[in-house]
């Protein structure tokens, strides 16, 4: 599966100017939200994940993204795997598991994104899953930005992958685009900020 064609094919492979959520810069952008938008492309993206996940022989309960970038990912995850899916999503700044979801002692879960960047707001998510008493397996994405390493890829570590070192990453492609702080980015134009986080 060519994934990287298929953000192509969605226009979801952008270029220009981008500011990220992280508050770093590229001069390119995954919009998965276009990819997804297409409910055979969203089901096929997850199959492939979930062929994954099962050929690890990890066994999940249930399916656990943050809020807005891995909804629809996370769903389709959880119907490919069959379990329940439940989401976290910011409340006062801070992620929270609400709407009546309810994890139980020991329930087993993934958390999965669309995009995997440093993994900041995927470990906001476990922590909140752990607290409630489920037990983090696993991470789940559509696309890897190149920090965290990943089951079946070569691409090391960085210093800024926020992922635990014992809990194994799925994704389907890397994509990993120079990013550059603040004080590194000399591009010209205004930078666009697609993300999900209003920066």
């Amino acid at each position: 599966m060519n994934v990287e064609q298929i953000y192509k094919d969605a226009n979801a492979l952008l270029e220009g100017h981008f500011k990220l959520s992280s508050g770093n810069y590229s001069k390119f952008y995954l919009q998965s939200a276009k990819v997804l938008e297409d409910p055979k492309t969203a089901k096929l993206l997850a199959d492939a994940l979930a062929e994954q996940i099962k050929k690890s022989g990890i066994k999940v309960d249930a399916i656990c993204s943050p809020a807005l970038g891995g909804l629809i990912a996370g769903f389709a995850l959880a119907t490919a795997l069959d379990v329940r899916f439940i989401f976290a999503e910011r409340a006062d700044g801070e992620m929270t598991i609400r709407r009546g979801f309810e994890v139980k002692e020991g329930e087993t879960y993934i958390i999965c994104e669309d995009i995997i960047t440093t993994g900041g707001s995927a470990l906001e998510a476990a922590r909140e899953v752990e607290k409630a008493g489920g037990i983090v397996v696993a991470y789940a994405a559509l696309a890897n930005r190149g920090f965290c390493s990943r089951v079946g890829s070569d691409i090391e570590r960085k210093d800024n992958c926020k992922l635990p070192l014992d809990k194994p990453l799925f994704a389907l492609e890397d994509f990993a685009f120079q990013m550059y702080t603040p004080d590194e980015c000399d591009f010209k134009d205004i930078a666009y900020k697609p993300g999900s986080r209003g920066n």
